[in-house]
């Protein structure tokens, strides 16, 4: 029943992105040029999935655990260190230059569009370099204190 659910939200957000448009990455650039056409449906997406997400955890944090898990796991950590920073702003670059975020380019490939398949398999490599960077840095600290 887990991977039916899964499978339910995943197609949920599938069809919200594509029926909100943001598969295109003309909407995500034209947002960003706010001197020229600038189209702001983009924020009326984010603004509704905040308020959506919002209500929804207000009413799923009131059980004493989530249907699937033993419990909830939820970000304990209110530190703003280099990676999320970094992360964040790699994020944002790699959205402003390509006009896909990953959530949005994943349903995007259905387009069969080059430049989606392009974008999603530089995000592919970017995790792996990510996590061999974290993987080295973990080494380096091992090191460090051994």
């Amino acid at each position: 029943m887990q991977i039916v659910a899964i499978y339910l939200a995943g197609l949920l957000f599938g069809l919200g992105i594509s029926i909100s448009g943001m598969a295109n990455p003309a909407k995500t650039l034209n947002f960003f040029d706010v001197a020229g056409g600038w189209d702001p449906s983009l924020a009326v997406v984010m603004v509704t999935a905040l308020l959506v997400a919002a209500v929804g955890y207000r009413l799923v944090l009131r059980r004493s655990a989530p249907v699937f898990a033993p419990r909830f796991q939820l970000p304990t950590s209110r530190v703003l260190d280099v990676k999320l920073v970094g992360g964040a702003v790699l994020f944002g670059i790699g959205w402003g230059l390509s006009g896909f975020c990953p959530g949005a380019s994943l349903p995007a490939l259905g387009t069969g569009r080059m430049e989606v398949f392009a974008f999603t398999a530089a995000l592919i490599a970017g995790m792996f370099v990510a996590r061999g960077l974290m993987r080295l840095g973990a080494l380096r600290a091992s090191a460090a204190t051994a």
